[in-house]
Formats: structure tokens, C-alpha cells, sequence
């Protein structure tokens, strides 16, 4: 019986909230999506939207989880959160969702191990910059294991943000590696702004606004 527990408690995860709406940001934006946003994060990004997810939370299976995303009956899921690696059984539950025929991707913050992850998943991995207040945090050896299914992230808060981003783009030939999205922080610097600067430099980056801020405002980071 001991053991029948503890394989049931290896199943569970802690989730702030499952939601339908649009992708707002990256290769899938604008495609209704299920997102799956888990409870927890060891980061504090000074321009964090969803910090309602850092406590709190409900326990529940991953197969109640699969079925949960399944009934609202869209292809596309998106793990988010907080930080969803930060829990150890979120590999489990990506590998679930894609075995069960869904088009998967997860959003991280860069600071954990994503080696783990089921390549069948488009990882989205932030690349904190020095504005966010948690560059210290990036986890570099995760771009040695990115694929051209994944996609790396940029929030750029300042000029300065700009620059530190445009070198390591070049020093670590991070487009040869997979996408790289650029995106103004909300409120920090203007689309504008942003989008001169990448025409001016002729970056190969994609430049992305947040589509659920502009439908959505500050509703719950969606």
C-alpha cells in the first residue's frame, strides 16, 4: 500500500491554473492554445507578469492533466508558469502530453537544466538580460543542447539590454542554433523603439510583441 502512494504522488503536480486563449508570443502565436501553468518559481525578473503563480496552487495527476487539456479540444499546449521545471515531475508531464498527440512547448526561464525535456517539445528558453535583475541566473550550458524545434527568448528592457543581447547573439552564433525572438518589455521600451533597432543592425532575430498584452492588457499575464 506504502508503495501504491508513493507512485501515485509521483504522478502529481502543482498547477495555478489550466486556460484557453490565444499563444501570445513565439513560433505558435495567435493559434488558440491550452496553457498549463505550474505553481513555483526560484527567479524574481523585476518586469515578472504572473507572480500570482508563485504560491499557492492545487495538487493534481498528470493523467488528469492530459485529459483536462484534451477536453478543450485545441492541438497546441503551452507549460508555463512560474518556472515549470522547478518541478521535478514537469519532464513527466511534457512527455505525457506529447505522447498523447498534442504540438507542445515550454515556456523556462533559462536557469534550469532543460537536457531532460522531451525534444518532441519546443523549448522556449528566456535568456535573462542584465535588466531583468536575474542574468546572473542563466544557465549557459543549456544552449549546447538547443535543436531548431526550440526557440530562445530576449526580453529587452533598455538600449543597454540591446546591445548585451546583440552580443551574445553573435559571440554564441545563437541563430545557428535555433530561433531568437526579441521582445520590448512591457512598458520599459517602446515596439518602436525595439523594432528600429533590429532593422537598424539587420539582426536575424524575430521581433515579437505580446498579442495577449494588446487584447488582454495586464489580465493575469494572459
Amino acid at each position: 500500500m506504502a508503495s501504491d502512494v508513493a507512485g501515485a504522488a509521483n504522478q502529481r503536480l502543482k498547477l495555478t491554473e489550466i486556460f484557453l486563449s490565444l499563444q501570445g508570443e513565439a513560433r505558435s502565436a495567435g493559434l488558440p492554445t491550452v496553457f498549463v501553468r505550474l505553481t513555483g518559481c526560484p527567479l524574481r525578473c523585476q518586469y515578472c507578469d504572473t507572480a500570482y503563480a508563485f504560491h499557492g496552487g492545487e495538487w493534481f495527476d498528470i493523467p488528469d492533466i492530459v485529459a483536462k487539456v484534451k477536453s478543450y479540444g485545441v492541438s497546441h499546449v503551452c507549460v508555463t508558469g512560474g518556472e515549470p521545471l522547478a518541478q521535478k515531475r514537469c519532464t513527466a508531464l511534457l512527455q505525457a502530453l506529447v505522447d498523447a498527440g498534442l504540438s507542445v512547448s515550454l515556456e523556462t526561464s533559462g536557469a534550469i537544466d532543460i537536457s531532460e525535456v522531451d525534444t518532441r517539445v519546443s523549448r522556449v528558453v528566456d535568456i535573462k538580460t542584465p535588466g531583468s535583475a536575474e542574468c546572473e541566473r542563466n544557465l549557459w550550458a543549456n544552449i549546447d543542447v538547443l535543436t531548431p524545434h526550440d526557440q530562445l527568448k530576449f526580453v529587452i528592457c533598455s538600449r543597454d539590454d540591446y546591445q548585451w543581447a546583440k552580443q551574445q547573439l553573435a559571440e554564441r552564433g545563437l541563430n545557428q542554433r535555433c530561433e531568437v525572438l526579441f521582445s520590448p518589455s512591457y512598458t520599459e521600451i517602446t515596439p518602436k523603439q525595439l523594432a528600429e533597432w533590429i532593422i537598424e543592425d539587420r539582426l536575424p532575430v524575430r521581433f515579437q510583441m505580446q498579442l495577449h498584452k494588446q487584447l488582454w492588457g495586464e489580465e493575469q499575464g494572459r
